[in-house]
This record gives C-alpha cells, sequence and structure tokens, in this order.
C-alpha cells in the first residue's frame, strides 16, 4: 500500500511534474508473472525513476546500512526503503552475493518484477561496466526472461556526490525481453554465465548508446580512489560486451518539447 501511495499521491506526482520523465517501450514489460529488469546504473535516483515507468510493482535490493541508520533520518530512510519495497541485503562477506541471489529468486518464483543492476554498483563516469554474472544465474534458475533498461541522463541530473538531483528530463528506454531458457540447468558453467551476462549488457549498451569498458565499475572506482586514470575502452580492449563490435546507436534522446511526456 505505501508503495502505491508514494508512487501515484506523494513522491510520483512530484517527480513527474519537476522532471518530465519520458519513457519508450514500457510495454515491453510482461503484464504478469515474474521477470527481471536489469538496467545500468549511473545514479542513486535511478531506483525511483523506473519505477515511475511501470503500471507493475518492481522490487530492488538495497544496502543493509540503508536500514540500520541512526536517529531520525535514519528512522525516516529505513521507513521509505521499506515502503517503496527495498529488500536489505548484506553485501559484505563471502554469502553476500548468495542472499541477492535467493531474494531475487523468491521474488521471481511469487511472480512479481525485480530489478537488478548488473554492474553492481554506480558507473563512476557515465560509461557502461563489465556485468556481473549474478544476473544471469538469476535467469538461469529461475527461467524469467530478462527484460534490458537503459537509464538516460540521472547521471548528469544526479553526478556522484550530489544529493538533490538538478532539474532536467530523465529518460527511461526498456527493450524486448531475453529469453535463456535454452540454458537452463547450466546455471553453475562460469562459460555460459559470462556469455548470458555479456549478452544481457550488449542489449543495454544498444538502448543506452554508452561506451562500453571491459572493467568491473568497482574496479574502476579503487582506481580512481588512488589517484589512477580512467580505464579506456579503446585499443586492446573489446568495444562492446563479449569483444563484439560496438552497436552502431547513438545516446537515445527526450521527444520534442511540444510532444506530452510519455510516462508508464
Amino acid at each position: 500500500m505505501f508503495y502505491w501511495l508514494m508512487k501515484r499521491v506523494f513522491v510520483g506526482p512530484l517527480l513527474r511534474l519537476v522532471y518530465r520523465p519520458w519513457v519508450r517501450g514500457a510495454h515491453h514489460v510482461p503484464a504478469e508473472g515474474g521477470a527481471i529488469l536489469a538496467s545500468n546504473h549511473l545514479a542513486v535516483i535511478d531506483s525511483f525513476f523506473l519505477p515511475l515507468a511501470l503500471d507493475r510493482e518492481i522490487v530492488f535490493i538495497g544496502k543493509q546500512e540503508y536500514f540500520n541508520g541512526s536517529g531520525l533520518k535514519g528512522r525516516l530512510t529505513a521507513g521509505f526503503m521499506r515502503g517503496v519495497g527495498t529488500i536489505p541485503v548484506d553485501r559484505g562477506g563471502g554469502k553476500a552475493g548468495e542472499a541477492a541471489l535467493r531474494t531475487g529468486l523468491r521474488r521471481l518464483s511469487e511472480g512479481g518484477l525485480f530489478g537488478i543492476y548488473p554492474e553492481g554498483t554506480r558507473s563512476p563516469d557515465g560509461r557502461l561496466y563489465r556485468g556481473k554474472t549474478g544476473v544471469a544465474r538469476l535467469a538461469l534458475e529461475s527461467g524469467a526472461p530478462v527484460v534490458p533498461v537503459a537509464m538516460v541522463g540521472t547521471d548528469v541530473a544526479q553526478p556522484l556526490g550530489r544529493r538533490i538531483p538538478k532539474v532536467m528530463r530523465i529518460g527511461i528506454v526498456i527493450g524486448e525481453p531475453l529469453d535463456f531458457s535454452r540454458y537452463r540447468g547450466m546455471e553453475n558453467d562460469r562459460f555460459i554465465l559470462r556469455s548470458v551476462t555479456d549478452e544481457i549488457m550488449y542489449a543495454i549498451m544498444s538502448l543506452s548508446g554508452q561506451e562500453y569498458v571491459d572493467v568491473y565499475a568497482a574496479t574502476q572506482k579503487a582506481r580512481l580512489a588512488t589517484g589512477h586514470q580512467q580505464a579506456e575502452s579503446t585499443g586492446a580492449m573489446p568495444a562492446a560486451p563479449g569483444g563484439r563490435p560496438a552497436p552502431d546507436v547513438q545516446v537515445p534522446v527526450p521527444p520534442q518539447e511540444d510532444s506530452p511526456p510519455s510516462v508508464g
């Protein structure tokens, strides 16, 4: 109930009014049944704007720290996260990935939508980074389709370190569902997992028009934190996931200003 109140009464209308989000391909999300929405991750607000594009409830996993804060601010944050359906997962330690996987499988088995960011963390520079294979395991074990999603402009509205996003149009592009049923039962084959993950990341890249870097985003963040330069995506590094040529696409642009914004 709180999820729909936030979306339709409180936060949702305000975000629509201020940021005028535009959406393409919302019809690709299945009307019923479990499905995985795999998105690029540019900013914290990705998890606020993507639900606005959907008629169905979508659940993400969130850092346990969001639920453990102290004081009034901590309690409000925890209450908001629980209210919008965020599932707390301890991402530290060796069992963190397994906990996230089981959380997703439970959600999908109940016929719900589960949102995941295959890069594992926000992009440090707006480029698309190597996907982690958890999304592939989730797809193969559940049998659910994977719907690729591209968030557009959220990194410009809310770059790293900025709390309040600046006012600008935010875009969401949703692609056709990907079916990996041909690999069912092969979820323990690391080569299959990597191939499936790369296919998902290629689909996201084709929607977003982002430059691809075959390095994990967390690795790149660690490099930048120690003063190293950005990882380059040219030369010996592949132009697209799986070593394929980059698709001939551009970053999507919003519809003409004289057209009504498309949401939902």
